[in-house]
């Protein structure tokens, strides 16, 4: 069986740079050990898997190792492969079913925008092993789906090396690490070996945390931030109270087929 597939730099207009997600889309679902194999053969951060339903799409995201309830580089990128480069729609929007409940993407001029569910973070006890594991103490430590360290410079989060095997034994899916940008409103950066993922160049889920977080301490509602990894991304964020507005640039670097056993 050949399948097509597409491989996106997501929260980038060029490539090379931003977070490369697979995209594979499917007539129908195939089963969970296909999808989990395939994603691992692909050894991106995230393989995205989509599916025509009833006017809509279901959507599932996996990491090499596992699958994951929320994604939004891949799925910025899925909405590239459907506006822009196999052309399903001619409106402006597209809907999502997923294990996140309805996700919904529109294209303004060269953006993709992001409709998510907002995940404040709150206060949570200090965790010593995680803040070893980093190599540095945040300033402030919360929690929301991951962990999150809010330091006090950009500096501080660009010089973090963390030891990736302690980092993995932390019960949590990942850890975000966070400070006010020098030039933009906040920085961050994504460590996940605990799934697979030592760090995320740009990380659109964690960014329904970091919104909400910034939205509050710096008293804005709209914002521009950057993943500082060393891929790097750029994101422009909307706090829109109970959701957040997400949005970024994408790119093709390839397409073609792959082989499945049927």
């Amino acid at each position: 069986m050949l399948l097509p597939l597409y491989h996106v730099d997501a929260f980038s207009g060029e490539p090379f740079r931003g977070n490369p997600a697979a995209v594979c889309p499917l007539d129908r679902w195939l089963a969970d050990t296909t999808l989990q194999e395939i994603a691992a053969e692909n050894n991106l951060s995230e393989t995205a898997y989509y599916v025509r339903e009833n006017g809509r799409y279901g959507l599932r995201w996996f990491t090499p190792t596992v699958e994951v309830d929320l994604c939004g580089h891949a799925t910025l990128a899925a909405a590239h492969v459907i506006f822009a480069l196999r052309r399903e729609t001619t409106e402006q929007r597209v809907s999502f079913n997923s294990r996140s409940g309805e996700l919904t993407v529109a294209r303004t001029d060269d953006l993709y925008v992001l409709d998510f569910p907002s995940r404040p973070p709150v206060k949570t006890a200090d965790d010593p092993a995680l803040f070893a594991a980093l190599g540095a103490r945040p300033d402030a430590f919360l929690r929301s789906g991951d962990y999150f360290c809010v330091y006090q410079t950009e500096e501080q989060v660009r010089a973090l090396a963390p030891d990736m095997s302690a980092l993995a034994k932390v019960d949590c899916r990942g850890v975000i690490a966070t400070a006010p940008g020098k030039d933009c409103d906040f920085v961050s950066r994504f460590f996940a070996p605990r799934v697979g993922i030592p760090e995320d160049p740009v990380t659109g889920s964690a960014h329904t945390s970091l919104i909400p977080y910034w939205s509050g301490k710096l008293g804005k509602k709209t914002m521009f931030a950057r993943q500082i990894s060393r891929r790097g991304g750029e994101l422009w964020c909307e706090d829109r109270d109970a959701r957040v507005h997400i949005a970024g640039r994408a790119v093709k670097y390839m397409e073609g087929q792959i082989v499945v056993p049927s």
